[in-house]
């Protein structure tokens, strides 16, 4: 994890393809090398757009996270365009889509945020997700056995489609609501989202967008115990708590952010840990550390920033008055790999952190701090675990350097992931 580029004088470009290529050298490098006259920040852009304040260090993006000052949104009078909508212009993205692309739950502030966390923040308390454990268990090992007839004749598999991919988008379809005849659409949305198929986006969204408004119109006639079922029951009691529209969004939100980043974590870190035997016989000889080793995975990636903050005033961070308004960009992996926070930080150690205090910054803080942690913890332990145990001998069917990455600004992963099961 050496740097293999360093910033220029001018701002550095999170999406260019040198950074995303090696984002553990270039934060590295971005976060103990600040530019002159910028306390410990950096300069940044995305894809050519406005400049923004780049927050390397732990205590620096730790106080972005928290601050309640730092908004996810520019101030009403502010001339900064939204970073975020810029970004799909310039991708030629339909303009009728792009409000559907914002994350609804992380993408408001202040009252707004709270009435739209609140509506769906039981869905995924510690005691639901603990109680829904059994029920992750049988889907894990309903893949793991599908994976072994696959397997029969010694032939490869690859784990990220048979298994770390429909895990958790299977888990999060049932948790909002998502009937089974409508999961293999939600499925396509969630693979060209993964893979950023630009020309299959569109599509997929629109498709998705229709069917949430469908499922709506069935639950309203047809209740069931799930999310979207209470939704529109607290509209019908109280339009005003929340619009179609809104609940549309939720959906969006909860089912990609519901199994993206699982996926990730889950395929990371099995070639974590084939990587690294000595950690992985820890595992196998005390499987109690599950639970705090998938938050050391989680540490080490895969999420490598976060959505762009705006102080409502004035505000000093890292030795520099950020202006109201200014974007500042929290950089999460530069944080999770600060030596000053995490001694031999780029070294993965499955006891490092504990369930009680993980400290990594990995799912946010404050009141942005993912609403899906739990379930993200549960589903990577549950998999991993359940991996290793019936396969033991897990390895790698091809070259470690032959395994195809995809390169998503803001995450990174393996495309395939090529697996001999016995």
């Amino acid at each position: 994890m050496t740097a293999t580029a360093g910033p220029k004088a001018e701002p550095v470009d999170l999406l260019s393809p040198e950074v995303v290529a090696d984002p553990f050298g270039w934060y590295a490098r971005l976060r103990e090398e600040p530019l002159a006259g910028h306390g410990t920040l950096n300069l940044g852009t995305m894809m050519g757009g406005p400049d923004m304040w780049l927050a390397t260090r732990y205590d620096d993006v730790l106080q972005v996270l928290t601050d309640p000052r730092f908004l996810t949104n520019p101030p009403a009078d502010s001339p900064m365009a939204d970073i975020r909508d810029g970004i799909f212009k310039r991708m030629n993205f339909p303009e009728d889509l792009i409000p559907w692309m914002a994350n609804k739950l992380n993408s408001a502030d202040g009252e707004e945020h709270t009435r739209l966390r609140k509506l769906v923040s039981y869905l995924l308390t510690a005691r639901r997700v603990n109680a829904l454990r059994p029920r992750v268990e049988k889907i894990t090992e309903d893949l793991i056995d599908r994976m072994v007839a696959q397997s029969a004749g010694g032939a490869p598999v690859d784990l990220v489609e048979e298994f770390c991919f429909p895990l958790p988008v299977t888990v999060i379809c049932e948790l909002v609501g998502i009937d089974e005849e409508d999961r293999a659409d939600w499925h396509a949305w969630g693979n060209a989202m993964a893979t950023m198929d630009a020309p299959n986006i569109p599509p997929a969204l629109r498709k998705c967008i229709a069917l949430s408004r469908e499922l709506m119109a069935r639950r309203r006639v047809e209740p069931k115990d799930d999310l979207v079922t209470a939704l529109v029951q607290a509209q019908a009691e109280d339009p005003s708590r929340v619009s179609d529209d809104e609940i549309v969004g939720i959906l969006f939100s909860l089912v990609t952010a519901g199994h993206q980043t699982t996926t990730y974590l889950i395929g990371n870190s099995v070639l974590f840990l084939l990587e690294h035997p000595e950690q992985l016989a820890r595992l196998k000889a005390d499987p109690a550390l599950w639970a705090q080793a998938v938050r050391e995975l989680q540490r080490l990636g895969p999420l490598q920033f976060t959505q762009v903050r705006f102080p409502s005033e004035d505000v000093e961070l890292g030795g520099v008055t950020i202006p109201r308004g200014a974007p500042v960009a929290p950089l999460l992996l530069a944080a999770n790999t600060d030596p000053r926070k995490f001694p031999e930080p780029d070294k993965l150690i499955v006891d490092r952190l504990t369930v009680a205090n993980e400290m990594h910054l990995s799912f946010g803080k404050g009141i942005h701090r993912c609403l899906g942690q739990h379930l993200a913890y549960q589903e990577a332990e549950v998999a991993l675990h359940a991996l290793f145990t019936r396969f033991p001998n897990l390895s790698l069917a091809v070259p470690r350097d032959e395994l195809p990455w995809i390169l998503r600004p803001a995450f990174t992963r393996t495309k395939t992931l090529p697996l001999n099961l016995a």
